[in-house]
């Protein structure tokens, strides 16, 4: 009779969903709670939005260093190694912080993290693959997604709110945010460790056999990529799809703590972690969760539309929000909500449009391009973002970011998407 390796179906419960928060925490620290961190220390807006919108390169050009990960060592090492590497970071930004110089070093360690991380991600990523027959990927995906974004609501809503009652507390704000640190230490110490114990050896996680035939294919990959039927038109909607978001989002968290007198709402640390970390983000998940379902129900093509404005009109909520400066947390909240909601529903397309781009024989490393292009058009923006605010003010910036949805509806009237494409058939 014949017997299969494959651990129990129940076993996958024990490494998924930590493998997934895991994966999302060093992300969401370095991309959101970075930022905070940086307002709370009066770090300029310029400063804040350039710096920090460097650390997606990583993320940009992550699709380059992936076959290391391949042909070099296993992925269960790579996931154990980096998620202890990481863990070593949260440390010396904790030890750090309150010294002289602290912009200048925590920067630097935050490449290190985001380095880690994404090579982190590459590696869960094919582990998952690995691990699992394909009916069981399937039947697990919904789990990575939901312990992903419980990492987003604990790193932006639990550990901000942490940080400003720690601030409270010691009247710190560098030792607050040096013992939240601390806390993120000895989580990803604890991590590393928990799975080098739990995680299966899957026959196939082994390194790939090194030489020039494999060097030869990574180069093939890349070009059979841009060899792709309107590479520029997609290209073109990777990059612009979110170009005003990518300013927008350097410059919500300062927006929300600057006080009232520099055009601001004047919130709390414990108020933004509430607001944006904890209720946007759970209306971010929300709108994801229903943009998939009327997908499948109506497919890509016929939703684009509909998507995209969605997803950009909401954005109105900061005009709003800058004119009149309502001191309500729950108005606040509210819009918040909405416009998390609409950004939320309106990616769902991006997403699609990516797997859709990647269908083929090498459809894994295509996405993975993708990805890197995704996140090139969060970089650039980004980067001008918060001097733009600094000359603009808040309103006019708000304004400008309305004016910048319009390269998007662009790109999307250019392309050309199957009708059947991620309709669920019936």
């Amino acid at each position: 009779m014949e017997t299969s390796a494959t651990p129990a179906p129940q076993n996958f419960w024990r490494w998924i969903p930590s493998l997934y928060f895991a994966q999302g925490i060093p992300y969401v620290v370095v991309m959101t709670l970075a930022v905070v961190m940086y307002k709370n220390l009066k770090v300029s807006n310029t400063d804040i939005a350039l710096y920090t919108s460097w650390l997606y390169l990583p993320w940009v050009i992550k699709p380059l260093w992936s076959p290391l990960v391949e042909l070099f060592r296993t992925k269960r090492f790579w996931i154990v190694s980096l998620q202890l590497v990481i863990g070593a970071a949260f440390a010396l930004v904790a030890l750090t912080l309150p010294g002289p110089g602290f912009f200048r070093y925590t920067l630097a360690v935050f490449w290190l993290m985001a380095f880690s991380s994404a090579t982190h991600d590459i590696a869960a990523d094919g582990f998952y693959m690995l691990a699992l027959p394909a009916y069981q990927q399937a039947a697990f995906v919904g789990v990575r997604s939901t312990f992903y974004r419980l990492a987003m609501i604990a790193g932006q809503g639990g550990l901000v709110y942490l940080a400003g009652t720690l601030q409270d507390m010691t009247g710190d704000v560098a030792r607050a945010w040096s013992l939240v640190f601390g806390v993120l230490t000895a989580m990803f110490i604890g991590a590393g460790l928990y799975h080098l114990a739990v995680l299966p050896r899957p026959a196939t996680d082994r390194s790939a056999p090194t030489g020039q035939p494999a060097l030869t294919g990574f180069f093939t990959v890349f070009g059979e990529f841009f060899r792709k039927p309107g590479i520029g038109v997609t290209l073109a909607f990777l990059l612009l799809y979110r170009f005003a978001e990518a300013q927008l989002l350097k410059l919500v968290t300062p927006f929300l703590l600057d006080p009232r007198t520099d055009g601001g709402l004047g919130l709390t640390t414990q108020q933004v972690g509430i607001a944006y970390g904890t209720v946007g983000v759970i209306a971010l998940t929300l709108g994801g969760l229903l943009g998939g379902y009327v997908i499948s129900r109506y497919g890509l093509k016929r939703l684009l539309w509909p998507m995209i404005l969605i997803m950009h009109v909401p954005n109105l909520v900061f005009v709003t929000l800058a004119l009149t400066q309502p001191g309500n947390l729950l108005v606040i909240a509210g819009a918040l909500a909405v416009e998390q909601f609409g950004y939320g529903f309106g990616f769902t397309a991006y997403m699609l449009y990516m797997i859709m781009v990647a269908e083929g024989e090498h459809k894994t490393a295509h996405y993975a391009i993708c990805t890197g292009f995704m996140a090139l058009g969060m970089m650039v923006p980004g980067m001008f973002a918060g001097w733009l605010q600094d000359h603009l003010g808040y309103v006019k910036f708000f304004l400008w970011v309305m004016l910048c949805t319009i390269p998007s509806f662009v790109a999307i009237s250019l392309l050309k998407v199957d009708p059947a494409f991620g309709k669920k058939s019936t």
